[in-house]
């Protein structure tokens, strides 16, 4: 028996241990925000979300977004946003985009980013995503159009590089 053969066990049951604590502690962090323990659900995520956790990133902004446990802080939430959104989060993605289609947190409306955040947040399967896309293509120009779509072309590849 080789010596990776041998360890092969052990890196199993570690490899186990570590993604059910991780997926433990996320689940045990979502209990604690559906039952409004925002302040314990927030000191749960924000660990997860600082070692990168797309998910715990995302609802960190959520609650950021809604003053959850927290001031609402919209600047705040769209960082959040941002970080999951960079990671292939969907959610996060449409989040990026509402706050691009509405100014807030951000400098100012920008349609052409509202709409390319929309589009990749329909790529990774938001639901909801296409419906914003539609909503918001209609208050856009033809050359807004097709800057956003340029945008899309330049994240796809880096978002979903295994989705047609």
């Amino acid at each position: 028996m080789t010596r990776t053969a041998a360890r092969l066990p052990l890196l199993l049951l570690l490899a186990s241990v570590a993604l059910d604590a991780w997926g433990t502690n996320l689940l045990d962090a979502r209990r604690l925000m559906k039952a409004g323990r925002f302040d314990e659900a927030m000191q749960a995520f924000l660990p997860m979300a600082a070692a990168g956790n797309a998910d715990a990133e995302e609802l960190v902004g959520v609650m950021y977004a809604m003053g959850l446990g927290v001031e609402r802080d919209d600047e705040r939430a769209f960082d959040w946003y941002l970080r999951a959104s960079l990671k292939g989060h969907p959610g996060a993605q449409s989040g990026v985009g509402w706050y691009y289609e509405t100014g807030r947190g951000v400098a100012g409306v920008d349609l052409v980013r509202a709409y390319a955040w929309y589009v990749l947040s329909a790529i990774g399967g938001d639901p909801d995503a296409a419906v914003s896309q539609e909503e918001v293509v209609k208050k856009m120009t033809d050359d807004e159009i097709a800057r956003a779509k340029r945008l899309v072309d330049d994240y796809r590849p880096l978002l979903y590089p295994y989705v047609d």
